[in-house]
């Protein structure tokens, strides 16, 4: 039996049933995580794949884990033959993000978002993870209530993303959401206002360069696919504060 080690820090939140003794290793729980979640670890078919060895040959790391997110370190084959360690993000529940975009008398509301990775504000729609036990319909609406303070008298599929598949194994739910009042914003959530654009307005801002959220950019473009930006009353040029 292997000895012994200390957790690096990030580890003590690894999940309950992994256990809590000493000797469980970055490996270990990598290796649960491997059982409880095989479609993280499935390969498809095909030339070009990058394939995930498994032990007995070498085993990865979770090198991370909070509420929302881990961090892995997988050992990888490359289409050339070559053996390295890659990694990766991944959620820490299997159940997929949810985006919306809320729509107000035919205009956006967009959020002014704090987002520490960039270490900038964001104009973006509504996001945030999902649930579990409820579906994905009903994540968009508590995102709205959560985030927005407000609920849907109409949702509208708009499929889904992957943000960033290079490096986040991730994938959003996005949603467009006709909403009829913008009531308490989620601040805890690093929201410090709203703001309400025609939809005109918001594409604007996604060619200029004021909206550089991905996720935002590909719901404003498939609304404007499927024809949501143009229902409803009639748009009103310019934009406004949202609580104003």
């Amino acid at each position: 039996m292997r000895p012994a080690v200390l957790w690096p820090r990030s580890l003590l939140t690894l999940p309950a049933e992994v256990g809590d003794r000493m000797d469980h290793t970055p490996e270990s729980a990598y290796a649960h995580l491997r059982d409880t979640r095989p479609a993280l670890f499935s390969s498809p078919s095909g030339d070009g794949a990058i394939g995930i060895m498994r032990w007995p040959m070498t085993e990865g790391q979770v090198l991370h884990r909070d509420e929302e997110r881990m961090v892995l370190e997988d050992p990888v084959v490359l289409p050339d033959g070559q053996h390295h360690r890659r990694l990766r993000i991944v959620p820490a529940r299997p159940e997929p993000s949810v985006a919306v975009l809320p729509l107000l008398d035919g205009q956006v509301v967009l959020v002014d978002r704090f987002r520490h990775a960039a270490r900038t504000w964001q104009w973006e729609i509504v996001k945030g993870p999902g649930a579990a036990d409820v579906d994905d319909a009903q994540n968009a609406a508590g995102q709205l209530q959560d985030l927005l303070g407000t609920s849907a008298s109409k949702l509208i599929g708009l499929g889904k993303v992957h943000p960033d598949p290079a490096i986040l194994a991730e994938v959003v739910m996005l949603y467009a959401a006709r909403i009829d009042r913008v009531g308490e914003l989620g601040h805890d959530a690093g929201i410090r206002r709203a703001r309400l654009v025609a939809f005109t307005e918001a594409e604007q801002m996604v060619a200029t360069g004021q909206i550089t959220d991905a996720v935002t950019i590909t719901s404003l473009f498939r609304a404007r696919q499927a024809g949501v930006g143009e229902e409803g009353p009639a748009v009103r040029q310019g934009c406004r504060d949202a609580t104003g």
